[in-house]
């Protein structure tokens, strides 16, 4: 998917049926807002964590977090924390959809919500909890070949992750799960371990 137009986006978004969500035990509710930047070719916005965080300390993610008792939806608790992280103001925010939520690895169910913004905003990251933030072609974040897979044990079952490198950034965990779930969306294309081999050998 070397190029990909905002309109194709939102074509092959809002048609494509999503993959199916895995099985989701966890009651605690977060969100998390992916920031597709309005181009004719989009971006999307991720940030890299605090060092000083106690849970994914210099991680890539989006903006997000748990689900306040005063958010009257997840749609509000992605943009209040992205507006708490980023100081993305939630009037500048067009939500376009969801994708199904997963969950975390501390037991949270997390839905991503998907929403545009427009190009060049003046991001002021919150040093206790962003160290930096960046912007990624939206085409590339989308291309499923990029994301190798990673089988690990956790809680006596096995878990697939995604990994992938963008520059100086490993992308990986929920944010690479998520980025590639939705690439499957929008290619219409289920992308396993076996795909990546027989392309490997093509």
């Amino acid at each position: 998917m070397s190029e990909l137009s905002l309109d194709q986006f939102l074509t092959r978004f809002l048609l494509q049926t999503p993959p199916p969500a895995a099985p989701v035990s966890a009651r605690r509710r977060a969100a998390v807002l992916i920031p597709v930047v309005r181009r004719r070719r989009p971006g999307v916005i991720l940030t890299r964590r605090a060092a000083t965080l106690r849970q994914h300390a210099g991680q890539v993610a989006f903006p997000g977090g748990v689900q306040d008792s005063d958010d009257a939806s997840l749609m509000a608790t992605a943009l209040r924390e992205a507006q708490e992280e980023i100081a993305l103001c939630p009037q500048q925010v067009t939500v376009v959809g969801t994708l199904p939520p997963v969950t975390s690895s501390t037991g949270f169910q997390v839905t991503p919500i998907v929403g545009l913004i427009p190009p060049d905003l003046p991001f002021a990251p919150n040093p206790d909890e962003v160290a930096t933030l960046f912007e990624m072609p939206l085409a590339e974040a989308l291309r499923l070949s990029r994301y190798a897979p990673l089988d690990i044990w956790r809680h006596g079952q096995s878990h697939r992750v995604w990994l992938s490198w963008y520059q100086q950034h490993l992308v990986w965990g929920m944010t690479a799960g998520i980025l590639h779930r939705l690439g499957q969306q929008v290619t219409g294309e289920v992308f396993t371990a076996e795909t990546a081999f027989r392309r490997a050998e093509a």
